[in-house]
């Protein structure tokens, strides 16, 4: 079953990712996977209409 984080975590990983910190090493701090980053981040490019979706 997924694991389910706070929407607040969520924010806080964004935000390094867009702060230009490597997606690789931001997993490995959290102790979460670079996938879930990834699937995050898309999402939130969608959300601001920055991607098709």
């Amino acid at each position: 079953m997924p694991r389910s984080y706070p929407a607040e975590f969520r924010r806080k990983v964004l935000d390094l990712v867009e702060a230009g910190r490597p997606i690789r090493q931001i997993a490995h701090d959290l102790g979460i996977s670079e996938q879930t980053i990834y699937v995050w981040r898309r999402q939130h490019l969608i959300d601001m209409g920055r991607l098709p979706g």
